[in-house]
């Protein structure tokens, strides 16, 4: 039986119908297709608000800010750096691109968005007058009324508003405040250079925002030279005059929001990051404001722990004290279920930004030993190569004493220096053979370095990610990994321990409960419970670490505390002071550390607050555990 095929006549035809059907609902579509009236009203932007988890407010930030300017302000050398940007051919241009439509469709018939290929015109359209939903309906509408537009504005008022309207980051819609955000000066004042980098943050600030991270500097700075490389090809940059742009305009830092002070901007800046990473709210939405966000966070809680921080503070005194200078103090409340209840991040958030309490450069120490016990009870050890892995259980000794080599599979332990490695315990004290209990309780570390090797410390770096903390805050795999040379928060450190308090079940840490807009729940996603540790083990673990609250380092904690669970942490190279407990379901970590506000290096604690040099560097931190732990209930 024959197939049969159209001819070339019918295929013809059936292209020319097509085609006609196309053109006449493209010419219907246009014909019906008006240019709004109105703008989409700037004048319900809002605050967003920030609830205690009890709904009672906390805070109000966002004011959007935006200011127009007329076209006349802006320097031709800054318009010509965005149009090189963003649309080269504006002026030409019927107020679309075929070739960028097309492509736009292409990827959305692909299954990918249909982002990409919009005019400046186009762009103004979606702003100023739909939404920014990526769907084929609301791409139609920008096509047909960008044409009309073009049509019966003149381009220079399509540029003004475009200017005016769109989201430069940092809170700031339009031209003149963008100037003023990273520039600190009016939109008339700046340069090429200037203009250029800006023209860079309209592409996206979370991506080209320098402030944001080293990653996007150096977008920022190859698109700025990109630019100005352009203004030169349209020949609105002459060659000499680029060549006096060399240098990257570094933004101003920037400026932090009143009504922050004290620890709410702290607590404000984790809720913000978590809606934004867990809800469907991008930056510029989130700017605009109107949103409304419960928080996890305990208002009683956190003034526990506010002040539970300050009076230790009161112990420092930087004027008389070099000891005492650049001490800082971070603390944590994590609930089992992962809600952050409280945070401790500094002094005030307007004078110090950055948080204590989610640092990723202060070492755990022996904090951090917990963690291997539980590895060693979950996994067992490998003493010899090619040996089966046998089970390990609280009651195995192990020698203690200062000094001895550390042991691999294969034999001893070669440091970098080409000399084997040794146990390291506090005071250079000897022991002899102690439980691997014991151990915890009273921080003997030669034997946690001998069972960090025995156990593998790839496996104890598998155990502690599994556990809650970053793959990036893992240290370097030497014997020093089961010592703690890794830099958890102490927000992930106190999730950590949960796991303890809860039956071997954790839950990433989360700071946000609900986001709405104008009375609509959106949704926000929320970290599903997972299995850190098999029940016994975490039992095993919770023991000991009641002992050590009892009998061992943290005895000072239990006796004014009764029920306490928890590990006192130091570092070898004493930069790090923690106390990381719970009593019932709330775990909270409290570190302290000195660091050098020009290098962030670490400094040493001996003498902070006045301490003869030999007392242990996590006494301050267990004193704030308990007095706040005591205040909290």
């Amino acid at each position: 039986m024959r197939r049969w095929l159209p001819s070339w006549r019918q295929l013809l035809l059936l292209t020319t119908g097509l085609l006609g059907v196309v053109t006449v609902a493209a010419v219907v579509m246009y014909a019906r297709t008006d240019v709004p009236k109105d703008l989409n009203s700037f004048a319900t932007q809002q605050n967003n608000v920030f609830y205690w988890s009890d709904g009672t407010e906390m805070a109000r930030t966002g004011l959007v800010n935006r200011q127009d300017v007329p076209l006349e302000q802006v320097p031709e050398h800054v318009q010509w750096a965005v149009l090189a940007a963003e649309n080269e051919d504006f002026y030409s241009d019927p107020g679309i691109s075929v070739k960028g439509i097309a492509r736009a469709f292409y990827r959305m018939g692909s299954g990918g968005d249909t982002q990409g290929g919009s005019t400046i015109t186009q762009q103004y359209v979606k702003n100023a007058y739909l939404n920014q939903r990526q769907s084929f309906s609301r791409k139609l509408d920008e096509m047909f009324i960008a044409v009309k537009l073009d049509q019966q504005v003149d381009k220079k008022d399509i540029l003004s508003g475009y200017l005016n309207i769109s989201w430069f980051g940092r809170g700031s819609y339009g031209i003149e405040r963008a100037a003023q955000a990273y520039y600190g000066k009016h939109v008339s004042q700046l340069d090429p250079s200037e203009g250029a980098f800006l023209a860079a943050v309209l592409k996206g600030a979370s991506l080209y925002d320098p402030a944001l991270g080293g990653d996007n500097r150096d977008r920022a700075v190859e698109r700025w030279a990109w630019i100005l490389d352009r203004m030169v090809k349209i020949g609105k940059l002459s060659a000499e005059e680029r060549a006096r742009y060399t240098v990257f305009p570094e933004p101003q830092a920037p400026p932090q929001q009143a009504g922050l002070s004290g620890q709410t901007g702290y607590l404000v800046d984790l809720a913000k990051a978590y809606a934004l990473s867990h809800a469907d709210i991008t930056p510029a939405q989130f700017d605009l404001g109107g949103y409304q966000i419960r928080t996890t966070f305990e208002k009683p809680r956190q003034t526990a722990l506010t002040q539970a921080v300050q009076d230790a503070a009161k112990n420092l005194d930087p004027d008389r004290r070099p000891a005492d200078q650049n001490v800082h103090l971070g603390a944590a409340s994590v609930a089992t279920d992962g809600r952050i209840l409280a945070v401790y991040g500094g002094p005030d958030y307007l004078k110090q930004g950055f948080n204590n309490a989610n640092t990723a450069n202060v070492p755990a120490g022996s904090a951090f030993t917990p963690l291997v016990y539980a590895a060693g009870l979950d996994r067992g050890v490998q003493r010899e190569r090619q040996g089966n892995r046998t089970p390990v259980l609280p009651t195995t000794r192990y020698n203690g004493d200062n000094g001895v080599d550390l042991q691999t599979p294969e034999g001893p332990y070669w440091g970098r220096d080409g000399k084997k490695a040794k146990a390291a315990n506090d005071g250079d004290r000897n022991w002899g053979q102690v439980s691997l209990r014991t151990a915890v309780e009273q921080s003997v570390n030669g034997v946690m370095q001998q069972l960090g090797m025995d156990v593998g410390l790839d496996n104890v770096r598998r155990a502690a990610i599994g556990f809650g903390l970053l793959p990036d805050s893992m240290g370097d795999l030497v014997p020093g990994f089961a010592l703690g040379n890794s830099t958890p928060s102490a927000i992930r450190l106190a999730d950590a321990y949960t796991a303890f308090a809860g039956q071997g079940m954790r839950t990433d840490p989360y700071s946000v409960d609900r986001v709405s807009r104008n009375g609509a729940e959106l949704a926000v996603q929320r970290p599903a419970a997972v299995r850190a540790a098999p029940a016994g083990v975490a039992g095993e673990v919770d023991t000991a670490l009641r002992g050590a609250a009892k009998d061992g380092t943290g005895k000072e904690v239990g006796q004014l505390v009764p029920g306490a669970a928890g590990k006192t942490g130091a570092n070898q190279a004493r930069t790090a002071g923690w106390f990381v407990g719970y009593r019932g379901p709330v775990t909270t970590a409290v570190s302290l550390f000195r660091m050098d506000p020009k290098t962030l290096a670490l400094l040493p604690l001996t003498g902070v607050a006045g301490a003869d040099p030999a007392t242990p560097d996590y006494t301050t931190p267990a004193a704030i555990w308990a007095a706040y732990t005591k205040a909290a209930g």
